[in-house]
């Protein structure tokens, strides 16, 4: 089991440690390798994703990865933005659709800025689609057009085999699941997303024991606040996906409590924490590591065919969370309050009691 450990950035190195921590403690004999990436990458070898960093995450068998940012990230020349390094590592070895569930622990219903009716038993995954749309169409740029003034443009772009492919992973999804799936677009304004409706709804097809429903990207948003428990998988193109897995952050509690995996044809698949490198609370020991944790726990489960490990910590981090142990971010009147290295330690502790 080799894996590429990229902590990355800000409240990545810290949320990072302890997903490690609990990796090493379930499978001592992986071997885990530390490279830099992001603002780090920089430091140590001038650019965001350094040769080395990268041949290692293409040698490894899995990458854990932290997060990429610094504050004012999105000035400079792009190719040396920190966040431009994680876009590279999800392209280029095609780790196309990334699942992003967000489950809602019984224990942190009250921390849901929802009414707890809304969101008790809500268990959905948001399948985002990773390797095409906007975040990669060409043309793109900052210019200055024919009238004198500066324009910026990027291009919404998709293929037809490329909508397939994560179409199929889709529907394969929902059939392990409650057998529905939500394929979001903006078909009625967008020829990209037309096209990705009219492929969707092609491939749907194969599937007759799926339920497929297609709804518009601003209707989808208002749903998933209003009755979020009507979703099961939610298949979005790439830029509708990253707006809305963050939404769904609000459902269960805290940003700090969803993982999730790029994953591509095979095994291989990269694993972070949704939530980004939050500078402005790095280093203080208030981060919370549970979704790094999670995250180490699909790495298990889908690059290593290891279920029962999987299991064994996201069993821990919900017996963590019924003792009454809470990070900032999910803290509940009545709660033991522990930082960023201490409810790492409580997992570890709920996992030597297992």
């Amino acid at each position: 089991m080799k894996i590429a450990v990229l902590p990355g950035d800000g409240i990545g190195k810290e949320v990072t440690a302890q997903a490690v921590r609990v990796l090493k403690a379930v499978a001592p004999g992986a071997v885990l390798t530390e490279a830099p990436i992001g603002g780090e990458g920089v430091k140590a070898a001038g650019v965001p994703l350094p040769p080395e960093t990268f041949e290692l995450a293409k040698k490894s068998d899995a990458i854990l990865f932290g997060a990429a940012g610094l504050a004012g990230d999105e000035s400079g020349p792009r190719h040396l933005r920190p966040g431009s390094a994680l876009l590279k590592l999800r392209r280029e070895p095609q780790l196309f659709a990334n699942f992003r569930p967000a489950l809602m622990f019984p224990e942190l219903v009250g921390a849901s800025s929802l009414k707890p009716e809304l969101v008790e038993g809500l268990d959905l995954v948001i399948l985002r689609e990773l390797n095409g749309d906007i975040y990669y169409g060409e043309p793109r740029g900052i210019s200055t057009g024919a009238s004198g003034a500066r324009e910026g443009v990027n291009t919404m772009r998709y293929t037809e085999p490329e909508i397939e492919r994560i179409a199929h992973v889709g529907f394969q999804a929902a059939r392990e699941r409650r057998k529905k799936l939500c394929s979001v677009d903006k078909a009625n304004v967008l020829e990209a997303m037309l096209l990705w409706r009219e492929t969707v709804t092609k491939v749907g097809r194969q599937y007759p024991d799926v339920e497929l429903t297609t709804m518009y990207v601003d209707a989808a948003s208002m749903q998933l606040i209003r009755a979020p428990r009507q979703f099961d998988v939610v298949l979005c193109p790439n830029m509708f996906g990253d707006i809305l897995s963050d939404a769904a952050a609000s459902l269960v509690g805290s940003i700090g409590m969803l993982p999730s995996a790029s994953l591509g044809a095979g095994n291989k698949g990269l694993y972070e924490p949704v939530h980004g490198s939050a500078p402005d609370i790095a280093g203080k020991n208030i981060a919370n590591p549970l979704a790094a944790i999670l995250s180490a726990a699909m790495l298990l489960r889908h690059s290593f065919g290891r279920k029962d490990d999987a299991a064994r910590i996201e069993r821990a981090v919900r017996a963590v969370l019924a003792g009454g142990y809470r990070t900032a971010d999910i803290l509940q009147p009545g709660m033991k309050k522990l930082g960023t290295a201490g409810m790492g330690e409580a997992v570890l502790a709920a996992l030597a009691r297992s």
